[in-house]
């Protein structure tokens, strides 16, 4: 009888990266060649029409389809479908590199945080529009009279456990879930940091703070989240 062998199981990715998709076909060899080895993409595909899953599924991302529009239901079904225990958020838009991810990583790993975010500095013109910067600062005054906490962006790219950002039970779809997991981890008792990262000029068009308009409408999403209740502490590891 012939030897049955068996395939050892596959690694499990180190971290998962999580980064929205919409429309991103030119960026995505950029983003993805700077994904640190053995991390796993997760490229969460919110109805690109360029070809943006193609090209990320070429590149070796795994590639999930989220149908409901928004930044948000993207950055949640990327959450959704993480296995790894740390999880990363990242724009797809090549404005932020991911290997800055690892000291937040290795930070939130040695328990000296529960949240890392990158506060952004622009570099070059155009890399982050004056209405854009006002929204944030505007938010950022609001964050802190709200929760206490003290941070001078809201910026994209940060780093978690994949477990207790969970937990925190986020429900914003639309622009206001970056600030929605800020807000809980705050009143979940989370240690909030944030470091510098360089923001560099966006490949093609923001599809949310292009335009003042598209800006109106991420405040407004990011207000309504401020004017929830505060929930009851819960510390990361799911104890009250």
């Amino acid at each position: 009888m012939a030897a049955v062998t068996t395939s050892p199981p596959p690694t499990p990715p180190l971290v998962d990266v999580v980064l929205p998709c919409l429309d991103e076909a030119q960026a995505l060899p950029w983003v993805l060649a700077r994904v640190p080895a053995g991390w796993r993409a997760i490229v969460v595909d919110n109805g690109s029409t360029d070809g943006s899953a193609e090209v990320a599924r070429a590149l070796g991302a795994t590639v999930v389809r989220e149908e409901r529009r928004g930044f948000g239901a993207a950055c949640h079904a990327g959450l959704l479908a993480a296995t790894a225990d740390l999880v990363c958020f990242c724009d797809c838009d090549a404005s932020l590199d991911p290997s800055l991810l690892v000291p937040f990583v290795e930070e939130v790993r040695a328990g000296g945080t529960d949240l890392v975010l990158g506060r952004r500095r622009p570099q070059g013109r155009g890399s982050w529009p004056a209405h854009a910067r006002a929204g944030n600062l505007a938010l950022s005054v609001l964050l802190r009279r709200r929760t206490g906490l003290t941070l001078r962006d809201l910026g994209p790219l940060r780093a978690a456990r994949r477990a207790p950002l969970l937990a925190l039970g986020l429900t914003d779809r639309r622009s206001g879930y970056p600030l929605e997991m800020v807000v809980r981890a705050a009143d979940a008792g989370w240690r909030v940091t944030e470091h510098d990262v360089p923001y560099l000029p966006r490949s093609g068009a923001s599809k949310v703070t292009g335009t003042w308009r598209g800006t109106w409408q991420a405040v407004r999403d990011m207000s309504r989240v401020l004017r929830d209740t505060p929930r009851e502490r819960t510390a990361p590891g799911g104890t009250r």
